[in-house]
């Protein structure tokens, strides 16, 4: 599913773990980490990716440019954070209480989304590495216990337009297969 060696521009888990303790050092507030990056730290150690999505809960242009600073300190490119999945996190009903505490610095606490919240950014656009993504994250869930709202995750899917139906499909039939009710 993953590819076990880094290409030039890619961020493994040991690097997005350190720019993580880093923004929760230097930043102030709650920030959430999402999409790959979250993905890497969280459930899938073996996931790379091009980016770091992680928004700042006031979503505020002091916020951006502070994140940039310590982009910038840590060594990466700037364009390396990403804070436009602030679009689809604040769309998402609740979300600021769909979050799990993943660092906590002096000033700044680092979340990542619950797993239901992460199915439902998902969702959005469900592209091939989505699907992958989701795939993991329930056959990490199933293993842990860390529990889905799967009536919620069915329902966004019936919902929604992401994605082609062959993928729908396939995480309809894993939310099924895989998943036990909870919340």
């Amino acid at each position: 599913m993953y590819s076990s060696v880094v290409s030039p521009g890619e961020l493994d888990r040991d690097r997005i773990e350190r720019f993580l303790d880093r923004a929760a050092r230097e930043l102030t507030g709650r920030w959430v980490v999402v999409g790959g990056a979250a993905a890497a730290v969280w459930f899938a150690a073996e996931r790379t990716t091009q980016d770091i999505d992680i928004i700042g809960s006031d979503g505020t242009n002091a916020e951006r440019l502070h994140l940039l600073e310590v982009a910038d300190a840590e060594g990466l490119p700037i364009e390396t954070v990403n804070t436009g999945a602030d679009y689809y996190v604040r769309r998402t009903a609740g979300w600021d209480t769909e979050v799990i505490e993943l660092r906590r610095g002096a000033n700044a606490t680092i979340y990542r989304p619950t797993a239901t919240m992460y199915l439902l950014l998902k969702l959005a656009r469900l592209s091939e590495q989505d699907l992958d993504d989701c795939l993991a994250l329930l056959a990490w869930c199933a293993a842990t216990g860390e529990p889905i709202d799967r009536a919620r995750i069915a329902a966004a899917l019936t919902a929604s337009a992401g994605g082609d139906a062959v993928r729908r499909a396939r995480l309809a039939e894993a939310l099924g297969g895989r998943i036990s009710s909870s919340e």
